[in-house]
């Protein structure tokens, strides 16, 4: 599976860890920036990439940092087809995956620690859709808005 991985200045240093960890577990990884550190920079100029190729290329994923990982979700939800969800702790994570097949894990480099994004980001991962028809006719409603919405 092929993660995209983005961030601003707030979540750098816990992307490159992220990053690091993800190959070490056999995944393929695209780095949208940053590519370095500046405190200037805008989240939106990495989050909206990466959301755009999750929603290009069905069986990937994308973990976004920012500093509480909410405008980075708010980015990502703006991309057709693409389902973002905070990942704060393992509950929310896992059930982002279970319930809603979340597709953007958001998460805040100044909530979380990297052990801790760490650990999200591997339940994230490992968590599978369940495939439930009640949650499939949910992510159908999603889909019907987003058409309605994304002309």
């Amino acid at each position: 599976m092929k993660i995209y991985l983005g961030t601003d200045h707030a979540g750098f240093e816990i992307k490159e860890e992220l990053k690091k960890y993800l190959q070490s577990l056999g995944y393929e990884v695209e780095d949208c920036g940053a590519h370095s550190l500046d405190p200037q920079d805008d989240y939106l100029d990495f989050i909206y990439p990466v959301a755009k190729k999750v929603s290009e290329n069905k069986d990937s994923k994308g973990i976004v940092l920012g500093g509480s990982g909410q405008g980075e979700c708010m980015v990502a939800n703006k991309v057709k087809g693409v389902r973002a969800a905070i990942g704060y702790n393992e509950y929310g994570a896992e059930m982002s995956r279970e319930h809603n097949d979340a597709n953007v894990l958001c998460i805040g480099g100044r909530v979380l620690n990297a052990e801790k994004a760490k650990e999200i980001v591997r339940l994230w991962l490992g968590t599978a859709f369940s495939g439930d028809e009640r949650h499939v006719r949910r992510i159908k409603k999603i889909e019907e808005l987003e058409d309605k919405n994304f002309k």
